[in-house]
């Protein structure tokens, strides 16, 4: 399976510029989440990808040639391009048996019958709907409907699989299910996938790597994780995660090169790192993820319980530390607190973030309340 390249992609609607200067490499095998709040671009990437859409300027490459170039008036159709396009609503046709939607394409390539049977039953045991060959997508369920439709895009053995949030119209737990199929699906075909949504769950839980976009823009490429733990500004640490990760505003002060002291009106604490402060330490933010928020019997701070949601496996805490701080923080297990309840709190050592005064990541490491 093929890598894809975006070489400094740019697309604008009149005034509007839906995909700023995007440039990515997309390896052999990947799955590619394209990440980040409507009207961010993700949509508009994944066209141009498969040349519904052309870029205003750019390059795009499919195992290493070129589909799409501004320069060079290069604009392959979307046909010569091997990619198969997995729509949201699924596209079936009604008047079709669940066999005849698959093989649909295959007829059109005047593929002779007994290929086609056998890949169709292939597909049909892939996707573990071999039962339905003879049902009509009314027949079927949301999640079988979407595995006919994953089945008639894999049909013509496509070098890349594009998909369009997918599953946005199966209930919470269709939604899961089909995740972990699309994970195996993945595996087994080795395939490269490249896979629109807005949810940040499924783009931690099914990619290799996510492509967080906002407004156009490219703010974070890398490994779900690196993206989780270390995010590169405030807009990533605080769109990846539920609860979202705590930002508290400080002004810095700083003791060497290492360590600072931070203040605000509710807080106040020594932080330290292994990494070089940045040297401008006026106005900076820390942030903790919430389950990095650990209640103590007698360390750290006090803070007042506002809220607590226990759900069985876990319970979230809504904290108020002062009269203006608002904490979250997830314990694991069946616990719970009363509300106004005062407990105390101290953050996970070498989990904290830093960041400058643009938002930007500055350093990670260790804060202990002063």
């Amino acid at each position: 399976m093929p890598s894809i390249e975006l070489r400094n992609i740019t697309k604008k609607f009149g005034d509007f510029v839906a995909v700023d200067n995007l440039t990515l490499d997309i390896k052999d095998g990947d799955f590619i989440t394209l990440l980040g709040p409507s009207g961010c671009g993700k949509t508009t990437t994944l066209r141009q990808i498969a040349g519904l859409e052309m870029p205003s300027s750019g390059e795009i490459l499919i195992d290493g040639k070129i589909v799409f170039s501004s320069e060079k008036s290069i604009d392959v159709a979307p046909k010569d391009r091997g990619v198969g396009f997995l729509f949201q609503n699924y596209a079936l046709w009604p008047h079709m048996t669940v066999y005849k939607n698959i093989a649909f394409g295959l007829e059109n390539l005047k593929w002779n019958k007994a290929d086609i049977d056998k890949r169709v039953k292939e597909l049909l045991k892939l996707l573990k709907i071999e039962e339905f060959p003879d049902r009509y997508p009314a027949e079927l369920s949301g999640g079988q409907q979407q595995r006919v439709a994953i089945a008639r895009t894999l049909a013509t053995n496509p070098r890349v699989l594009l998909m369009d949030e997918p599953l946005s119209n199966l209930d919470a737990k269709l939604r899961m299910e089909m995740r972990a199929e699309l994970k195996r699906l993945h595996h087994e075909t080795g395939a490269t996938f490249v896979y629109v949504t807005h949810d940040q769950l499924e783009a931690m839980t099914l990619a290799t790597k996510i492509c967080l976009l906002d407004r156009g823009y490219l703010q974070q490429y890398d490994p779900p994780l690196t993206v989780y733990n270390r995010p590169r500004n405030k807009f990533v640490a605080d769109f990846v995660g539920n609860p979202t990760m705590n930002l508290i505003s400080f002004k810095g002060e700083r003791k060497d090169e290492h360590t600072c002291v931070l203040t605000c009106k509710d807080m106040k604490l020594e932080f330290t790192t292994a990494d070089v402060l940045p040297a401008e330490l006026d106005e900076v933010t820390i942030g903790v993820r919430p389950e990095n928020v650990l209640v103590t019997e007698k360390d750290g701070i006090e803070v007042r319980v506002d809220t607590s949601l226990p759900s069985g496996m876990e319970t979230i805490l809504n904290l108020k530390a002062g009269e203006d701080v608002m904490l979250s923080c997830v314990m694991i297990g069946s616990v719970d607190y009363p509300s106004d309840s005062i407990i105390n709190i101290v953050f996970k050592e070498d989990h904290v973030l830093l960041f400058d005064g643009k938002g930007d990541f500055a350093a990670s490491g260790s804060v202990r309340f002063i």
